[in-house]
């Protein structure tokens, strides 16, 4: 019986940045998502109802930016500069949630 062996690929170093791009932002972005509520709601004086407003435009926004963008790519071809430009966004507002002073400067940006 021999032996196969396969031989893999590296994988490019573009490939591994963007992964660990990918892996910091979803990890920024559950510790971001899982504490803005209990800052809107206690920081802000927040209602249930008003929390849950935020929360359905900021996923309305997401899903319309997932269409849109999708379709600027494609048109575009820019694929790299749309993603610097989403990551760039998403890390840059982040920071920013604790300066708000009213519930309509804390909306979570899509994501």
């Amino acid at each position: 019986m021999r032996a196969t062996t396969t031989t893999r690929k590296a994988l490019p170093p573009t490939v591994w940045a963007l992964g660990f791009t990918s892996l910091f932002m979803d990890v920024s972005s559950e510790l971001i998502h899982g504490l803005l509520p209990l800052f809107l709601v206690v920081n802000l004086g927040a209602s249930a109802a008003v929390l849950g407003l935020v929360e359905g435009i900021a996923e309305a926004a997401a899903q319309i930016v997932k269409v849109f963008s999708g379709w600027l790519s494609d048109t575009l071809r820019r694929r790299k500069a749309l993603a610097v430009a989403g990551y760039g966004l998403a890390a840059v507002t982040k920071p920013l949630f604790p300066l708000a002073s009213t519930v309509a400067l804390a909306r979570s940006p899509p994501r």
